[in-house]
């Protein structure tokens, strides 16, 4: 046995306090009994002597030793019955003393009288070099024919008798109750963590490749039960994380790998061509537009992991979405224009949020470089910010192609397409919107979308509200030049 186990410990520390209870109860119990029965003894004494008293009291003269003596045999029999008894007139003179006892187990002449005459009743031990001991009992009786001392006595050796049985009996259960007790509760200590056992199996079991398997969650109700949910949910996120991991590295290898590959296989052409002068402007801009496009594939996947590892607030300042979304619109307003399409915004309102300015204007260069791009030309994109109770929102619609109902829940996950040859002659490779999404999670914001195929859609990005403590508190942040728009496609239908 492990003496430094959890279910050692707590064994021990239940037998530890079952022993103490069972001491406490078995003294308890043994002054008890011992207390009862003296008592009782008392009373039956008592009892007795209030007989003789009233036999005292109903003479109206001094009776005779003799009279007395037939009397109180009649009533009392103390030979009989083992007990002592006497009476003694005041000052001194012994009218009757009980003699031996039927079973001889004490010499009632070694019983001194007591020096003061008590007036109530009152019991003393008395221990005699001839047998015993005995509970005597003593009262001072006043009558009409004088006054008269009572004693009256039993043996204590039946009650002590009866008490040391029962401390021999105490003596042989309550161990055997412990020991007991101690296994049984060692069975329940062990029995109750045994699903702390089963998770730590479950857990042992547990790898990259096994993450699919649930801890045992018991149906305890206590702090056991929560325990088991809560870890089977960091499982889950857990397990999540994992696989968005292996997929995103699926897929940036994968997405990595084209380009690659058609740049080696141009570069070939090139040297083992034998007319390098045809076509090789041709090819060489193919090349480039591949080497473009890969930039701005690591570049997306540098933000990612800047994202991942919590640089999405660099410099906490108040912002004016207002400001900041009419700035932006108007510096991107040229690539609406060559595309055809009508970049609107009116009545803004002006709402300030805190932020990092150079993220939240990546926000939106992404989000409207996105709506350009899946907007045929003629069509229309509008942007709007307004106050709505404690948050303040950034609104982006367009009347694009639109977004399939079933995307629509995926549109945010990292390399997520609806459709990839779409994506690609737009340049996309599906990392616009999940860089959109870490930024605004990581200032606090929510964003949401819906859309309608052949109609367009909306992107609305919930920020909460600046109090204005924190605005008096931190300076504005002075409009900087907004980044060259994305070239890749940031919503991946």
């Amino acid at each position: 046995m492990n003496h430094r186990s959890l279910a050692f410990r707590l064994t021990l520390w239940y037998a530890m306090l079952i022993s103490i209870a069972f001491t406490l109860v078995g003294l308890t119990s043994y002054f008890g009994v011992e207390q009862y029965l003296h008592s009782s003894l008392s009373e039956v004494l008592q009892r007795r002597s209030e007989q003789v008293q009233n036999t005292l009291r109903a003479e109206t003269v001094a009776p005779t030793p003799d009279a007395l003596s037939a009397t109180l045999e009649l009533q009392i029999a103390p030979e009989f019955t083992n007990r002592f008894l006497r009476v003694t007139q005041w000052p001194g003179t012994q009218l009757y003393q009980s003699g031996a006892p039927a079973d001889r187990s004490f010499n009632p002449l070694q019983v001194r009288a007591p020096v003061i005459w008590p007036q109530q009743f009152q019991t003393r031990r008395v221990d005699l070099a001839d047998g015993g001991p005995l509970l005597v009992g003593s009262i001072r009786q006043s009558a009409p024919n004088g006054d008269y001392l009572i004693e009256i006595g039993a043996l204590l050796a039946p009650l002590e008798q009866l008490r040391d049985r029962l401390l021999k009996v105490l003596g042989l259960v309550l161990p055997v109750l412990v020991l007991l007790a101690a296994g049984g509760g060692y069975l329940l200590v062990n029995r109750a963590l045994r699903p702390v056992d089963e998770m730590s199996q479950t857990a042992a079991n547990l790898s990259i490749r096994k993450l699919d398997a649930q801890l045992p969650v018991p149906p305890t109700g206590d702090a056991l039960q929560r325990l088991s949910v809560a870890l089977n949910e960091m499982l889950g996120r857990l397990r999540d994380s994992v696989q968005t991991s292996q997929r995103f590295l699926a897929d940036a290898s994968h997405e990595l790998r084209t380009p690659l590959t058609f740049i080696k296989g141009e570069l070939q052409d090139l040297v083992e061509s034998p007319d390098r002068g045809v076509d090789t402007a041709d090819r060489i801009g193919s090349v480039l537009e591949e080497v473009e496009r890969l930039k701005h594939l690591v570049e997306g996947l540098l933000a990612i992991s800047r994202l991942d590892a919590g640089d999405a607030k660099r410099e906490l300042v108040k912002v004016d979405l207002r400001e900041l979304l009419a700035t932006t619109t108007e510096q991107m307003r040229l690539i609406a224009e060559d595309g055809g399409i009508a970049l609107e915004y009116s009545d803004l309102q002006s709402v300030h949020v805190l932020g990092d300015r150079g993220r939240l204007q990546q926000v939106i260069v992404n989000l409207l470089d996105n709506a350009l791009k899946y907007t045929p030309r003629g069509g229309t994109v509008r942007l709007m910010t307004l106050r709505s109770g404690r948050d303040a929102l950034f609104e982006i619609r367009d009347t694009g192609i639109g977004i399939p109902s079933s995307a629509l829940g995926h549109v945010f996950d990292r390399f997520y397409r609806v459709d990839d040859d779409r994506s690609r002659d737009s340049g996309g490779v599906g990392l616009g919107l999940s860089i959109v999404k870490a930024i605004c999670a990581a200032h606090g914001a929510s964003i949401e979308v819906d859309s309608t195929l052949g109609v367009g859609s909306r992107f609305r990005v919930r920020f909460p509200l600046a109090d204005e403590a924190s605005l008096r508190s931190l300076p504005t942040q002075s409009p900087a030049p907004a980044p060259a728009p994305a070239a890749s496609s940031l919503r991946e239908a």
